[in-house]
C-alpha cells in the first residue's frame, strides 16, 4: 500500500512539474504570463511551451534514471524519481522545475558505488543534452520567427538588434558563455543565430543550455553533490577533505566577489552609509551561514566566513569593476548548510579501476567545458 502511495505521489510531481515546465515554457518563449497583464497567454501558446518542457524534462529523466539504473545494478534499494515543479504563475520568471532527485534509502559504504551511481546521471543526461543542443542549432527558424513573436522588430529588419540594445526600458536575460555552448554557436550551428538577448525565446536551443547549466551544477566536485562522489572515488577520503574545502571556499568567495565594493564605504552621506553598513552585517552574517557547518568549530567557521569577506573587500579596492555571480550565492549556502561540504566516510576502499578514473577525469572535464561563470546576465536599457 505505501509503494501504491510513493508511486502515486512520484505520478503526480511529475505531471505537475510537465505543466509547470509547459506553462514557463510558453511564457519564456512569448515574453507574457498566462494570468496577468493584458495581453495574456492561451492554449495555442501553452501547446508551444512544450517545444521546452520536452527535451529539458527529457534531459532531466535522462539524468535521473542513469542514477537509477546503476543504483539498482549495484543492488542498492533506490527510488524512482521525485520531480519538484516550480511555478509562480508569470509573476517571476523560472525554469518550471527545480529538478529531480533520486533516494537512496540505504547506506552505501563502497566508493566504487557511489562513483558509480554518482557519475552515471550527469554523464547520461550530458549525453542528451548535446543531442538537444546539436537539434537546436540545426534546426534554427529563419528570422520571421522573431517578427512573429515581436511584430515591432519587424521595421528593423535585419537590424533588430540595435533596436533592441538601445531601446529604453528593455528588459531581457542573456545567456552566459561556457566552452561547450560557444562551440555549438560557432561550429554546429546552421541557419541564421538569434541575437543574445533572445536566446531565451528559442526553446529547443534554451532548454539545452540549460542542460548543460544543470550539468555544470551537478558535477560541481563538492560534497555529496554528483562531482563530489566522482572525486571522491577518484581521490579517496583524505585528500577529497582537503580539496572539497578549499574548493568551496573560492566558490563562495567569486560568487560575492564585487557584492559590495570597498570604495562604496568612503560616501559622506549618512543615511546611504548606515543603509550600506546595515546591508554588509547581513552579507557576513549570509556568508556565515554558508561555513557554519565546514567545522566543528564556531570561532573557526566565523574566522573562514570574514576572512573570505574582508578579501573580497581588498580585491574590490584594487580592482573596482570586478565582480563575481551573486547568483550562485544561493546554491553556496544550500550546499555549505544543507548538503555539506565532506563526503561520507566509506568502508569499503578498494580503488577504481582504470576505466573508472578515465571516466571521472572525464567527467571534470565535462563540467569545466559545461560551466559558465555567468550564467544568466539581467540585460535592462535605461532610458
Amino acid at each position: 500500500m505505501n509503494q501504491q502511495r510513493t508511486f502515486l505521489i512520484q505520478i503526480s510531481l511529475f505531471i505537475l512539474t510537465f505543466i509547470s515546465a509547459t506553462l514557463t515554457g510558453a511564457e519564456w518563449i512569448y515574453g507574457r504570463p498566462f494570468f496577468f497583464g493584458e495581453n495574456t497567454l492561451g492554449w495555442n501558446e501553452f501547446f508551444e511551451g512544450l517545444k521546452y518542457s520536452v527535451p529539458f524534462l527529457g534531459v532531466l529523466t535522462v539524468h535521473e534514471f542513469g542514477h537509477y539504473f546503476i543504483a539498482k545494478k549495484h543492488r542498492t534499494d533506490v527510488t524512482l524519481p521525485y520531480y519538484i515543479p516550480l511555478w509562480f504563475g508569470g509573476i517571476t520568471s523560472t525554469f518550471g522545475t527545480l529538478g529531480a532527485f533520486i533516494r537512496i534509502k540505504e547506506r552505501i559504504n563502497s566508493r566504487v558505488k557511489y562513483f558509480d551511481i554518482g557519475i552515471a546521471g550527469p554523464l547520461a543526461g550530458f549525453v542528451a543534452a548535446i543531442f538537444v543542443l546539436w537539434y537546436g542549432f540545426t534546426h534554427l527558424p529563419n528570422l520571421n520567427y522573431v517578427f512573429e513573436l515581436f511584430p515591432v522588430f519587424k521595421q528593423y529588419g535585419n537590424d533588430y538588434g540595435k533596436f533592441l540594445e538601445t531601446s529604453p526600458d528593455y528588459i531581457s536575460i542573456k545567456l552566459g558563455d561556457s566552452i561547450l555552448f560557444n562551440f555549438f554557436e560557432q561550429f554546429v550551428a546552421t541557419g541564421e543565430l538569434p541575437h543574445p538577448y533572445l536566446y531565451t525565446n528559442y526553446p529547443i536551443i534554451f532548454a539545452g543550455y540549460l542542460s548543460l547549466f544543470f550539468t555544470a551544477l551537478n558535477l560541481f566536485p563538492v560534497g555529496q553533490l554528483d562531482g563530489g562522489h566522482i572525486l571522491y572515488g577518484l581521490i579517496g577520503d583524505r585528500a577529497f577533505n582537503i580539496v572539497s574545502p578549499i574548493l568551496f571556499t573560492g566558490f563562495v568567495f567569486y560568487a560575492g566577489l564585487g557584492f559590495f565594493n570597498a570604495h562604496e564605504f568612503t560616501t559622506q552621506d549618512t543615511q546611504i552609509f548606515v543603509e550600506l553598513i546595515g546591508k554588509f552585517v547581513l552579507f557576513i552574517l549570509f556568508n556565515y551561514l554558508c561555513f557554519s557547518k565546514i567545522t566543528d568549530n564556531l570561532i573557526t567557521n566565523w574566522l573562514i566566513a570574514l576572512s573570505v569577506v574582508a578579501f573580497q573587500l581588498v580585491v574590490s579596492y584594487f580592482f573596482p569593476t570586478i565582480e563575481g555571480y551573486s547568483g550562485f550565492l544561493a546554491f553556496g549556502l544550500m550546499i555549505g548548510r544543507f548538503l555539506g561540504v565532506y563526503h561520507p566516510k566509506t568502508y569499503d576502499t578498494q580503488p577504481l579501476t582504470l576505466e573508472r578514473k578515465i571516466l571521472g577525469w572525464l567527467a571534470l572535464f565535462i563540467f569545466v567545458i559545461c560551466f559558465s561563470p555567468k550564467p544568466f546576465i539581467i540585460i535592462q536599457n535605461l532610458p
